[in-house]
């Protein structure tokens, strides 16, 4: 379904392009997500919309059936990637869950500024960036996913969230339409 509107306030949340996941998406795929995820900081940016950077810095507590790495975390894995140029009028969100809104403040944040609104990228599509929509989406929140400005490991991972969960949780569309819709 296409994009029919962005709310006048309208903010951008960049999930987890950072040094240490960078490696987490096929590198041309993700070289075509970051130059998208620029022009969406530049246009959002320039609009003086709200723009919220997320890392991750640990992970939830609890037990899996998968193994999780042990371990300190190496040193600058948590560092945003240079290329996303933080701005002092960012919001930096320092999540230790998948999704960005968990035990952050993000909600309230956003809600103290009016946001109605969020578009969501970044890595992984069906882990940090699903789990964050979905999060905007209980929290009352218009959701947009930008699904050319993401990507995940496994392309059927990828391929599924698009396809079978987004369109439950909001609107899907690419870079380009979102920066089309913030002008119009």
């Amino acid at each position: 379904m296409p994009i029919t509107a962005l709310d006048r306030k309208t903010a951008l949340i960049v999930v987890d392009l950072q040094k240490g996941i960078a490696g987490y998406a096929p590198p041309q795929a993700f070289a075509r997500v970051l130059e998208r995820n620029r022009a969406l900081l530049a246009a959002f940016r320039g609009r003086g919309l709200p723009v919220v950077l997320v890392n991750v810095s640990g992970v939830a507590p609890g037990r899996t059936e998968q193994p999780r790495p042990g371990g300190a975390l190496p040193a600058g894995w948590d560092e945003l990637l240079p290329e996303l140029d933080r701005q002092a009028g960012d919001i930096l969100v320092t999540k230790r869950t998948w999704g960005a809104f968990v035990n952050t403040g993000l909600e309230e944040r956003l809600k103290a500024l009016g946001v109605t609104q969020v578009v969501v990228t970044g890595v992984a599509t069906s882990s940090g960036v699903e789990s964050t929509a979905r999060q905007a989406y209980e929290a009352g929140l218009n959701v947009t996913l930008a699904v050319d400005a993401m990507a995940d490991r496994s392309e059927e991972a990828h391929e599924r969230s698009i396809r079978l969960v987004f369109p439950r949780l909001g609107e899907t569309g690419t870079a380009q339409d979102i920066i089309d819709r913030l002008g119009a």
